[in-house]
């Protein structure tokens, strides 16, 4: 069993930044790839960002490309999301779901497709 963990939402100004952390318990971590998922007050949960499990793969959903940046410390069993430039429509619920062994971006822009999923963390982007 794997538990998820989101902290690093908050508020913060257009234009600013903040970084997500999830933190992973278990022993499977290199074994996951990892994503983070957004949903809006009366919106579907949509995909925002994925990494591989072995790291070599990144994607991200069009409306954040070159803004937000998905990385992954197998040592700390931590995937993170750096967010820049940050508009007001970024405001969400920023949820962290995990994949064993999932790959390529359709399998993993597909909310479906994550076994394990974190409680969430609000964002709220003020204009």
């Amino acid at each position: 069993q794997v538990q998820l963990v989101e902290s690093g939402g908050g508020l913060v100004q257009a234009g600013g930044s903040l970084r997500l952390s999830c933190a992973a318990s278990g022993r499977i971590f290199n074994k996951l790839s990892m994503g983070w998922f957004r949903q809006a007050p009366g919106k579907e949960r949509e995909f925002v960002a994925a990494i591989s499990w072995s790291g070599g793969g990144t994607y991200y959903a069009d409306s954040v490309k070159g803004r937000f940046t998905i990385s992954r410390d197998n040592a700390k069993s931590t995937v993170y999301l750096q967010m820049n430039s940050l508009k007001p429509e970024d405001t969400a619920v920023y949820y962290c779901a995990a994949d064993l062994w999932g790959t390529g971006s359709s399998v993993l822009a597909t909310r479906e497709n994550y076994d394990y999923w974190g409680q969430g963390t609000q964002v709220t982007v003020s204009s």
